[in-house]
C-alpha cells in the first residue's frame, strides 16, 4: 500500500493583525491549527509554496515544468533547477541544424564551475551578462537573429527509490536532451524546441500574466502549466534546489541541495536570520526588535533561509537535524512581520521531507 509523507506546518500563537500599509485585517488561522501538505518524503517530489498571512499552501510536482518565463518588463527565462536542468548557448540561431550531446553541460554535481553559465544564478536575480551571473539563457532579444539555439540537458526525473534513514533519493533517470530557441512574440514569448537530430521543430507562444512572477511551460505536455501561486499569494518555497557552493581556491561550483527553502523576493517577501546568541530567544522576540536594515540582502537573494536552517548530517552516521540556535524574521509584501522557527525535518523513522515549523505574527 502506497504511503503519503507530509510536510507538517505547525501554526502556533497566531492572531489577526493589520499591515502597515492597509487597515484591512490579515486573515490567519486560529491558535494551534496544523496544516499538512505533501512534500513526498525522501524523494521530495513536490515543491510547496506557503503563504504566511493565510496559512495556505500549494504543492506542485517539481517535474511538471521545464522553463519559467518572466512576466516583468524584461524578457528572461529560468530553468527548472529542482530537477537539475542545464543549458549551453550554441553559435547558431538555426534550430533545424542537428546537435550532439555535450556531457560537460551538467548541474548540481559539485564538479561543474558556476562560471560556465550552464545554470541560473541561485540568488534569483535575473539580470546579468552570463558566465554564472543572471539567467543561463540570455535575455531574449527583440532582434530574432540574435536569439541563439540552446543545448538543453533536461536533468533528472523525480526519484522513486527508497532512501536510507536520513538520506534522500531525489534523482531518478536522466530525462534526456533537447535543443531550444526562444524569441519574443509581442509582449510575450515564442519557444521553439526539438530533439537534437530533428530538422523540424515545435513552436508555441507563451503569454505574460502580471499577477504572477513567471509563466511556466512544460516540454512534455507542450503547454503552460500552473506552478507558483500568484506573486502576492506566497512567501516561502520548500524545494530541491541547484545552488552555488564555494570551493575556495577552486571557485564556485553548482551543487544540488535537498530540503532547501527560498523566499519570494520577486513578489516582495523579505527575510533575515536571527541567531539566539545575538538577538535573543524566539519566544521573547517582538516586532520592536525587528532590524529593518537586516532585510536588505534578501531583496536580491532568495536564499536567506536556504539550507541554513538545518545540519546536513552524514558524519559518523548522524542524521540531519534542525539548527536550534536560530530563527527567521519574514516581512511579506503587505508589510506584515512574522517570526519563524523550524522544529524538525524528519519523522520518527528518520525519513526526510517531514518538516515542522512554528511561526507567529509580530505585533
Amino acid at each position: 500500500m502506497k504511503k503519503l509523507l507530509f510536510l507538517s506546518i505547525a501554526l502556533l500563537s497566531l492572531a489577526a493583525c493589520s499591515s502597515d500599509d492597509d487597515s484591512t485585517p490579515v486573515e490567519v488561522p486560529t491558535v494551534g491549527e496544523t496544516l499538512k501538505e505533501s512534500v513526498g518524503g525522501a524523494n521530495q517530489p513536490n515543491q510547496v509554496y506557503l503563504d504566511l498571512s493565510t496559512a495556505e499552501s500549494k504543492s506542485v510536482n517539481r517535474g511538471a515544468w521545464d522553463f519559467g518565463f518572466s512576466t516583468g518588463t524584461d524578457f528572461r527565462v529560468i530553468l527548472n533547477g529542482s530537477i537539475r536542468m542545464a543549458v549551453k548557448k550554441l553559435e547558431t540561431s538555426d534550430i533545424t541544424v542537428a546537435q550532439e550531446i555535450d556531457i560537460k553541460v551538467l548541474a548540481g554535481g559539485g564538479e561543474t564551475q558556476a562560471s560556465n553559465g550552464y545554470v541560473d544564478n541561485p540568488t534569483g536575480v535575473l539580470a546579468g551578462a552570463g558566465a554564472g551571473i543572471g539567467t543561463a539563457i540570455a535575455e531574449i532579444s527583440a532582434t530574432d537573429a540574435d536569439n541563439k539555439v540552446y543545448l538543453v540537458n533536461l536533468g533528472y526525473a523525480v526519484g522513486t527509490a527508497k532512501a536510507n534513514p536520513g538520506n534522500v533519493a531525489v534523482d531518478g533517470d536522466p530525462r534526456g536532451w533537447k535543443k531550444v530557441r526562444i524569441l519574443r512574440s509581442g509582449n510575450g514569448y515564442k519557444i521553439q524546441y526539438a530533439d537534437l537530430a530533428s530538422k523540424t521543430f515545435t513552436e508555441k507562444t507563451v503569454s505574460k500574466d502580471a499577477d504572477f512572477n513567471f509563466t511556466f511551460f512544460s516540454l512534455t505536455s507542450g503547454n503552460t502549466v500552473s506552478v507558483e501561486p500568484a506573486k502576492a499569494k506566497w512567501d516561502l518555497n520548500f524545494t530541491v534546489f541547484t545552488n552555488y557552493l564555494n570551493m575556495g581556491p577552486g571557485g564556485e561550483v553548482t551543487y544540488a541541495y535537498s530540503d532547501f527553502i527560498t523566499s519570494n523576493s520577486k513578489g516582495g517577501t523579505q527575510v533575515y536570520q536571527v541567531l539566539v546568541s545575538a538577538g535573543g530567544s524566539y519566544a521573547d522576540f517582538t516586532k520592536a526588535k525587528v532590524v529593518e536594515d537586516s532585510f536588505k540582502p534578501s531583496v536580491t537573494d532568495q536564499r536567506m533561509i536556504g539550507a541554513n536552517w538545518r545540519n546536513g548530517g552524514g558524519q559518523n552516521g548522524s542524521l540531519p537535524s534542525i539548527r536550534t540556535d536560530r530563527f527567521y524574521v519574514v516581512k511579506d509584501a503587505a508589510g506584515n512581520y512574522y517570526k519563524v522557527k523550524f522544529l524538525t525535518m524528519t519523522n520518527d523513522a528518520g525519513e526526510r521531507g517531514n518538516v515542522v515549523l512554528e511561526y507567529a505574527i509580530l505585533k
